[in-house]
């Protein structure tokens, strides 16, 4: 399964969160998390946009922003740019076969739903744009996790690709609020150069979408998925070998016990052996 990439740098050091501190809820800790972090998303945001320009590097962009936003939603410190690249760079071949992969899913999706709501009539049209929006919503979640399992594990795009689709069904309920709440803020950032037709207001708000957007989306995309990424992929390998990989796991911010050093050599040599055993990757 796994392969932490760009991730277990020892020098980067985190503030770290109390054990005996009070438990916030959920969304406290998101925003939080997002205002803490805000002038340093900044620049960061401006990357992503301009790495986003060229449609065929949206990938690159895509699998950059997911690892600054995963360090900074498990309170650990992130360089920026730097790690941003640095991703990039460790994961380049994958990130932009699935950039490319995403782009014409949903191209072939935007010319299908034109066809079936524009050129056919009755039920087939109704049965064909049905089947369209389903199609985008599958795809649209699924774009949630491939990020995350590209720059966290070391899957194949085939087992990105099934992983994701199995997550838009099992964390079903946490998909769908934050497709609506990402919805309703892309919505707002459009209506207001309409509430507001002035070319100062427009170009104000273009560069405060680019300037904030961004992080925002991956960073609630990172507070929704990767509890359930947790859940069903990184606990149960390691409820069967918690000698492994101690201080990388701490180091993602999980909470680990030690067990003895004998019980640590022999889960090691245990994945030796086991070809699909999650070994983190330095």
């Amino acid at each position: 399964m796994a392969g932490f990439f760009g991730l277990f740098n020892y020098e980067k050091e985190g503030p770290g969160i109390r054990k005996d501190g009070p438990k916030k809820k959920t969304f406290i800790i998101f925003f939080e998390t997002f205002f803490r972090n805000f002038w340093k998303f900044i620049p960061i945001n401006l990357f992503y946009a301009l790495l986003s320009l060229p449609v065929l590097t949206g990938g690159f962009a895509s699998a950059g922003m997911t690892n600054v936003t995963r360090n900074i939603a498990r309170d650990k410190h992130s360089f920026g740019i730097s790690d941003f690249w640095d991703t990039v760079r460790k994961n380049w071949k994958q990130a932009l076969g699935l950039g490319i992969l995403r782009v014409i899913s949903f191209a072939l999706l935007g010319f299908s739903f034109r066809f079936y709501a524009f050129q056919v009539g009755g039920i087939g049209s109704t049965i064909g744009v049905g089947i369209c929006l389903s199609l985008f919503f599958i795809f649209s979640v699924m774009n949630f996790y491939l990020w995350t399992l590209l720059i966290t594990f070391k899957f194949s795009v085939k087992q990105m690709l099934a992983n994701s689709f199995r997550f838009v069904f099992l964390n079903l309920g946490r998909n769908i609020l934050c497709g609506v709440i990402l919805l309703l803020c892309e919505a707002a950032y459009i209506a207001i150069p309409f509430l507001f037709f002035h070319p100062l207001v427009i170009f104000f708000e273009t560069m405060f979408f680019f300037c904030t957007f961004p992080a925002f989306r991956y960073l609630l995309i990172q507070f929704c998925t990767f509890p359930s990424i947790k859940k069903y992929i990184i606990d149960p390998y390691y409820k069967e070998h918690p000698g492994e990989d101690i201080e990388r796991r701490r180091d993602l911010g999980l909470e680990v016990e030690d067990p003895n050093q004998s019980d640590e050599e022999e889960d090691s040599q245990e994945d030796e052996d086991d070809p699909n055993a999650p070994v983190f990757e330095d």
